[in-house]
């Protein structure tokens, strides 16, 4: 739609024509009449002089003309574009995601389907990015190492995408959980201290790093950053082999007392998600335990068009100056 940021100015669209009817005439010329001896031949050219009188009008009309497309581009006209939604301060939410090799196991559903963990984080988390509206996200992929994939950002798509490329091993077979909570006290120091938060999904317990699990919370404590720690993993599964088929834990491994120790000591939670919708409830829950902000701010994208009666108005000026210079044009 078309707006005008000075409508006021549209005031003085009839201003012309006050001033002709308020202001008093031009006093007539002193110049000497001229004496026709003739007065047939002077009516002859009275009445030529008549016939052209409309034609020769075109000049005020083309002057109006000026006027209005003057005062258009003083009211500046603008094209407001339809609203874009602005991020809003929210939080400083960090993922750390497990891709070491034990994320392979198949023990989780997603619509009849069995798949690996790293699959079903995917699907689930993703989704909670989408929701995530005006908080900064970043995605930490950690295994033998932890690597920063994706800063700080509002771009939440490039942070679901980036989650959805990542790939078992790419970070190497272990888990370093510490580094993975060392790399994001790094990233988070710097921002606002009641933001920073670091949700960190895994299935197993410390197994490589440079620091440990319990130093790193001691670092995140002191950093104020809370943890939200997530033990991923089904409680048994049927395993088929030579000898028939048996009943196992594949969640062995996961060390859920120093997860919820870490949890425990930067005010966060420790969960606990066997299947896929445990792991959907989780992430609901981390929706009301650390809400968005409701209060969404929009703006629309104005665009000048002012150059455009400004333009026309300039030729038309142009066009009323060189009058005199057009043949056959009465000066």
């Amino acid at each position: 739609m078309i707006q005008f940021a000075w409508p006021w100015l549209w005031l003085l669209l009839p201003l012309p024509v006050l001033a002709r009817i308020l202001l008093p005439p031009l006093p007539p010329g002193n110049d000497a009449a001229l004496r026709v001896p003739f007065a047939e031949d002077f009516a002859a050219a009275r009445a030529r002089g008549q016939q052209h009188s409309t034609g020769a009008n075109w000049p005020v009309w083309l002057a109006l003309l000026l006027w209005c497309l003057l005062i258009a581009a003083v009211t500046r006209p603008q094209w407001l574009g339809e609203p874009v939604e602005l991020p809003v301060s929210g939080r400083d939410l960090m993922l750390a995601v497990d891709l070491s090799g034990s994320m392979e196991v198949e023990d989780f559903e997603i619509q009849g389907e069995v798949v690996n963990r790293l699959i079903a984080t995917k699907a689930v988390a993703s989704e909670f990015i989408e929701r995530r509206v005006g908080d900064r996200m970043g995605l930490i992929l950690f295994g033998q190492q932890a690597y920063l994939q994706t800063p700080l950002t509002f771009d939440r798509q490039t942070v679901r995408q980036l989650l959805l490329e990542s790939a078992i091993g790419l970070a190497g077979k272990e888990t370093a959980i510490g580094d993975a909570i060392g790399l994001a006290v790094k990233r988070l120091r710097d921002h606002p201290v009641d933001s920073r938060v670091l949700i960190l999904l895994t299935d197993g317990a410390n197994t490589a790093g440079q620091v440990s699990p319990m130093k790193a919370a001691e670092l995140a404590a002191a950093a104020q950053l809370k943890i939200y720690t997530i033990g991923i993993g089904a409680d048994e599964m049927l395993v088929r082999s030579l000898f028939g088929t048996r009943r196992v834990n594949p969640s062995q491994d996961l060390d859920e007392e120093t997860l919820t120790a870490i949890a425990e000591q930067t005010g966060g939670r420790y969960f606990r998600a066997r299947d896929t919708s445990e792991l959907q409830q989780i992430y609901r829950l981390l929706d009301e335990l650390e809400p968005v902000d409701d209060d969404a701010q929009f703006f629309r994208p104005t665009r000048a068009l002012y150059p455009w009666p400004l333009g026309a108005a300039l030729l038309l000026g142009a066009l009323l100056l060189m009058r005199p210079l057009l043949p056959g044009v009465s000066r």
